[in-house]
């Protein structure tokens, strides 16, 4: 059942294929008397494709130009609009060839996909924001193009309907620089409806390999969805395998930090699939703590065998619900222990557990690497939990995501303040003196710039495009693949808009979201390079142009109708080096 009551007549957890949900938007048919051939073109990765409108030809274009560094990954979409009558949908890639023939780049560096329609919502009725329970029937509920589906390779588009489709190259670093075209054929019922022309300008600069990136990506990562949605046993080799394919698209974007539980329920129930903890923690018969991290240590080895290696977030010493469990062998069985920062309690219990935590990460080799980390908690609670933490151990790193708390930046090793809030230039330039990390993150409080369902896949662009410009380390956003009950079907929620719990979907499946926010993390480090090159060449012009640019990109000249045309404009400008 989705949330709407609605009977999906499918698997409860379809992986390698499903059936979209009836569009609860009517199909306006005088629209589609005026388009009674189909329609097929180029169109736009910033833009999400009605189902049931017919695309304009006037929007769409007969051929793409891209361009592209070595080692960089660059997207397209196409669009067909069935006006004449059901299609059933295949497609066919050919190879990119050098207009001198001497050298390509082969279609094994090419993936096609089609783009799905979920089930959204909309910001609250205020259109002040998206927090709070919500009931789907106080919301207006569409189905939006989100899902990048690379798994199905046919597809039916039904008369009277529109289906994008989704391109991904990546180019290999090993690339001769040079123009190359190819084709994307749109076939039905393997019959040729067109040939789409694509070509590809490769410049002669090489983009690092994701794990190099600088961009502090961190994307709080859900095991506990994974498990649930795939059906196996948590922390068991199905369980890891399946991890292996959900965890692929936050490595490929160059995700650095690891996020861990060392407490039961961190954020009581936020999510669908609540959190446990990784670490056992235990009350022995002789009144002494024990900890067991032997599903915390399996959790982080696997993570960092997928290329995130950079940090580990451990969540966390103040929780939303202030009650701690623990196994008691006294009673055999499980106890909550109600104490908060301040107390004598609090102070002797966490003590027990960082010391044990700290003597564990050394023996690891995570020690460095590790921060114990919180979220928008009250500045007062905050310093009597670093207070704690440092008595436990003095070189224990902290992580802390919410308000601006200037008193804590020298406590904070790494410093995540909400997109409207800022740290000045003195204290940005201080913290990366002393290597601290300064991001900033999105939550359902903001309208725009966001990454609902329902936003424009531009925003979520932007984001790494604002650091660039403010001068910060990356971005934060709590949920990478926090499903929901249905997440293929119907990305609403209980409490948040739509996709606010998620960016990525099962089965490997990524969106439209997170594609435009990877082209943003790899536009990051393309400034970075650029910016290094200027200032050693004193080339002074090229510096300032780039400066004038990213001024764009800064909170206060944030205009959603703008957007797209910026972020294109500047990619042409990094392009042009």
């Amino acid at each position: 059942m989705t949330h709407s009551g609605q009977k999906t007549g499918q698997q409860k957890f379809p992986v390698q294929s499903f059936k979209e949900l009836e569009n609860p938007t009517p199909i306006p048919i005088q629209q589609w008397k005026k388009h009674t051939k189909n329609t097929i073109g180029w169109g736009d990765t910033h833009s999400r494709y009605k189902k049931e409108v017919p695309t304009s030809k006037a929007t769409l274009s007969e051929k793409i130009n891209l361009q592209a560094w070595k080692g960089e990954k660059v997207s397209a979409q196409w669009v067909v609009s069935a006006g004449r009558k059901d299609l059933n949908i295949s497609v066919e890639l050919s190879d990119l060839k050098e207009k001198s023939g001497n050298s390509k780049i082969s279609k094994n560096h090419m993936e096609s996909a089609f783009v799905r329609y979920v089930l959204t919502d909309e910001l609250n009725k205020d259109k002040k924001g998206a927090c709070g329970h919500r009931k789907p029937a106080d919301f207006d509920s569409s189905l939006v193009a989100d899902i990048i589906d690379p798994i199905t390779p046919t597809l039916k588009i039904a008369k009277h309907n529109t289906r994008p489709g989704w391109i991904s190259i990546e180019i290999p670093k090993n690339t001769k620089a040079g123009s190359y075209t190819g084709t994307v054929k749109i076939l039905s019922d393997n019959k040729t409806l067109k040939k789409l022309p694509i070509s590809i300008k490769v410049i002669d600069r090489i983009l690092p390999e994701a794990k190099d990136w600088d961009f502090h990506l961190d994307l709080w990562q859900n095991p506990y969805a994974v498990a649930r949605y795939h059906q196996t046993e948590l922390w068991s080799e199905a369980h890891f395998k399946a991890l292996e394919k959900e965890m692929g698209h936050y490595a490929n974007a160059g995700g650095k930090s690891i996020t861990a539980s060392i407490i039961d329920r961190p954020w009581d129930g936020q999510t669908h699939d609540p959190f446990n903890s990784m670490v056992r923690w235990t009350k022995t018969l002789d009144g002494q703590w024990h900890f067991n991290f032997e599903v915390f240590d399996k959790w982080v080895e696997f993570m960092m065998d997928q290329g995130i290696t950079k940090q580990i977030n451990a969540y966390t010493m103040i929780p939303w619900k202030l009650s701690f469990a623990y196994f008691d062998e006294a009673s055999n069985k499980t106890q909550h222990l109600e104490t908060q920062p301040g107390e004598k309690l609090y102070e002797e219990v966490w003590v027990a557990m960082l010391s044990s935590f700290a003597d564990h990460l050394k023996e690891k080799g995570w020690f460095e690497k590790t921060y114990i980390a919180m979220d928008e908690r009250p500045m007062e609670t905050m310093q009597e939990t670093i207070k704690v933490i440092h008595k436990a151990d003095k070189d224990f790193k902290i992580s802390f995501a919410g308000a601006k708390h200037p008193e804590l930046y020298p406590d904070v090793d790494d410093y995540c303040l909400t997109l409207e809030s800022e740290f000045s230039k003195a204290v940005l330039k201080e913290r990366k003196k002393s290597g601290k990390i300064s991001t900033f993150y999105t939550s359902c409080s903001h309208v725009a710039p966001n990454s609902f369902t329902f936003s424009s896949p531009a925003e979520s662009e932007w984001y790494a495009w604002h650091a660039a410009a403010t001068g910060l380390d990356g971005y934060l956003r709590w949920a990478y693949n926090s499903w929901v009950l249905e997440p293929l079907l119907d990305s609403r929620f209980t409490t948040w808009a739509a996709g606010d719990t998620y960016f990525v979907y099962p089965g490997g499946r990524s969106s439209l979201r997170f594609e435009n926010l990877q082209a943003g993390v790899q536009a990051f480090e393309k400034i970075q390079i650029l910016k290094d090159e200027f200032e050693k060449a004193g080339n002074n012009e090229a510096l300032n142009e780039l400066n004038k640019i990213l001024t764009n990109f800064e909170l206060e000249n944030f205009n959603k109708d703008l957007v797209s045309k910026n972020l294109k404009e500047a990619n042409e400008f990094l392009n042009s080096f």
